[in-house]
């Protein structure tokens, strides 16, 4: 998004369930307390640099799988966004979404433990 000022996601141009509200209220006021998923943010986010790549299906009722869950942490060869580990520096630089939502990973043990859930190969 070339959105410098996020006005995309801050003015309020959605109507939800009578509603008029912005889609940073709906994420952050209604569906992350609501459902206390970390995955939300592989669902919903502003496609920035950091955050994972936005899916190229839209969300159908009854769909509680998200791609990006899985894929994001993984990326670092392809796009170092989600973890971008270094085998020989052990080390892994996170998306800062890890780090501004970090509360939101404590119910699945933290953002590591939602890393190594998710990667083909666990960080140390």
């Amino acid at each position: 998004m070339k959105d410098l000022l996020f006005t995309f996601f801050t003015g309020q141009r959605i109507k939800v369930a009578g509603e008029k509200m912005s889609f940073n209220h709906l994420e952050k006021d209604i569906i992350r307390p609501k459902f206390g998923e970390p995955r939300v943010h592989c669902a919903l986010n502003c496609a920035s640099r950091s955050c994972p790549p936005l899916n190229r299906e839209p969300f159908r009722g009854g769909q509680t799988r998200c791609a990006n869950s899985r894929s994001w942490p993984s990326l670092s060869s392809i796009r170092p966004t989600g973890v971008d580990y270094s085998a020989e520096k052990k080390t892994a630089a996170l998306s800062s979404i890890f780090n501004w939502y970090k509360d939101d990973f404590k119910a699945v043990g933290g953002p590591m433990a939602f890393i190594n859930k998710r990667r083909n190969r666990a960080l140390a």
